[in-house]
């Protein structure tokens, strides 16, 4: 991005509703709909879905995954304008981790330490770590192309909060598919695997955010 469209950015930022903003809801409307029509569309979802919506472990993961997402895009939003305050979103990213953090705090206090191994290890591991990833894929596009109507100081962490909200928000689709509903297992292996779309977000964005 030049001056002048920088210019433009700000002088339109000053404006009620602002474009940039709006777009941020379009990008991840558009990266859930995209992860969630990917894993309909190969891996599908789990054949017990309809007794797992009756399970907290189950709806957590949506919770956990959805919370995340959202505070990503919302730290999207801050990164891709100058001189934006990030701690307001970084305070929302902490929050979504928070909820993920309770839940494995309470876990171990419910289950037997002699279970917690299996319930982390799970039975997905391999799938959970291929699989949201690729489903981030168009997702993490999305995010990439709302950022470059934007201004970010540091295109590195601004490809990388899109990586973290395209990850996210293609977790929350293969939850869908998982079996594995323990939050050990969420806060292992889905961690890792978003934490890998974070990172391709931060190499792609290093370069095709620049301006």
């Amino acid at each position: 991005m030049k001056t002048d469209a920088l210019i433009d950015l700000l002088s339109r930022d000053t404006r009620r509703g602002p474009p940039f903003g709006r777009g941020a809801v379009v990008a991840l409307a558009c990266a859930l709909i995209a992860a969630w029509a990917g894993m309909l569309l190969t891996i599908g979802v789990r054949p017990d879905a309809a007794a797992a919506l009756e399970t907290v472990r189950f709806m957590l993961k949506f919770v956990v995954t959805g919370a995340l997402a959202v505070a990503a895009t919302w730290f999207a939003v801050r990164a891709g304008r100058p001189g934006a305050r990030l701690a307001p979103a970084a305070m929302a990213l902490v929050a979504a981790a928070a909820i993920l953090v309770g839940a494995v705090v309470v876990e171990l206090a419910v289950v037997p330490a002699d279970q917690w191994a299996a319930r982390m290890i799970g039975t997905n591991a391999m799938v959970c770590l291929m699989a949201i990833p690729l489903l981030a894929i168009v997702p993490l596009g999305a995010f990439l192309m709302f950022m470059r109507r934007g201004a970010p100081a540091s295109p590195v962490l601004a490809g990388a909060v899109c990586g973290l909200a395209a990850g996210a928000a293609a977790a929350t689709a293969y939850a869908a598919h998982c079996t594995d509903d323990s939050p050990l297992f969420v806060a292992l292996w889905y961690v890792l695997a978003i934490g890998l779309v974070t990172a391709l977000g931060a190499l792609i964005g290093s370069r095709a955010l620049r301006w």
